[in-house]
């Protein structure tokens, strides 16, 4: 579906992509991880179009480069960094909806389950909103419309835990239907999401592997946990998460979303110890 042949792209005479090359089948989920300045980005703009580089990249028999409307048509891209946009939230899911060939009450749609309220955010320029409302509506724009192919690149920033198990649902719907490349510099926020993992460093690809599942996307697992102490850092830290806990701030529970689980236990690792146990599963246990 998509062939990077001997790709190389310069800035300022210092080569970002260094002869890459690289094949994505029709159906296949990437993460494409790897440090920053790795070529990760570069590589997802090349693949829009975006940039003049040296050798061949296609998708479908189809040049980026040259055949731009025909490739973006199919494409629904979430950037690393919100573009400035100065037009309203309203005027831009108007814009991709034409853009698209679909329902704007489509991307309307996919923008509440991310939880973005658009009443009060509908009027209001892009450029004005927050961080994760920005990122919502980034995300409703490309998973709300008809394509075949997703360039995600770092998609789930700013966004809470709500709003994550969201879009882990929505990615969930797409499988079997569109093929994935969901770019992070972090493995672990996107292994869950993937069956297949690519990195690149210094602008080469230096690991190609297929992996096995992480499990449902939609998975909810059920968190328990119980503290020495109580300890306000801590208590913040896990309502930030949405789960709930007792008058004492000795006890917290709720959900997270399956491939959270290592984002989750993360935090869970900075205030070990505070923390006398703590319980994850899909059923609860006594």
């Amino acid at each position: 579906m998509i062939e990077a042949v001997h790709v190389t792209k310069r800035f300022s005479g210092t080569a970002v992509l260094d002869d890459l090359g690289l094949e994505v089948e029709a159906g296949d989920r990437i993460a494409l991880v790897g440090a920053n300045g790795a070529g990760k980005t570069t590589l997802v703009r090349c693949l829009l179009g975006e940039y003049q580089y040296d050798g061949t990249i296609t998708i479908d028999g189809l040049e980026p480069r040259k055949a731009r409307r025909e490739v973006l048509g199919r494409v629904g891209f979430v950037p690393q960094l919100p573009p400035p946009l100065r037009l309203t939230a309203r005027h831009l899911i108007d814009f991709t909806a034409r853009l698209a060939g679909c329902e704007a009450a489509s991307i309307e749609q996919t923008a509440e389950r991310l939880g973005l309220e658009l009443a009060g955010v509908a009027p209001r320029a892009f450029v004005k909103l927050s961080g994760g409302q920005k990122q919502k509506l980034l995300i409703a724009c490309a998973l709300g419309r008809p394509c075949d192919l997703l360039f995600l690149d770092e998609p789930a920033a700013n966004l809470d835990p709500d709003a994550r198990g969201a879009f882990f649902e929505l990615l969930d719907e797409r499988v079997g239907n569109s093929t994935m490349l969901i770019s992070s510099h972090r493995l672990d926020e996107v292994a869950p999401l993937v069956s297949r993992v690519v990195e690149l460093d210094f602008g080469k690809v230096v690991l190609d592997d297929r992996v096995a599942d992480g499990g449902a996307l939609t998975e909810r697992l059920l968190c328990r946990i119980e503290l020495a102490r109580p300890d306000e850092s801590c208590r913040a830290a896990f309502l930030a998460w949405n789960l709930k806990g007792d008058d004492e701030g000795l006890r917290f529970e709720g959900e997270i979303a399956g491939p959270d689980r290592l984002r989750f236990l993360g935090t869970a690792s900075r205030y070990s110890g505070a923390i006398r146990r703590l319980e994850i599963g899909t059923e609860a246990t006594s």
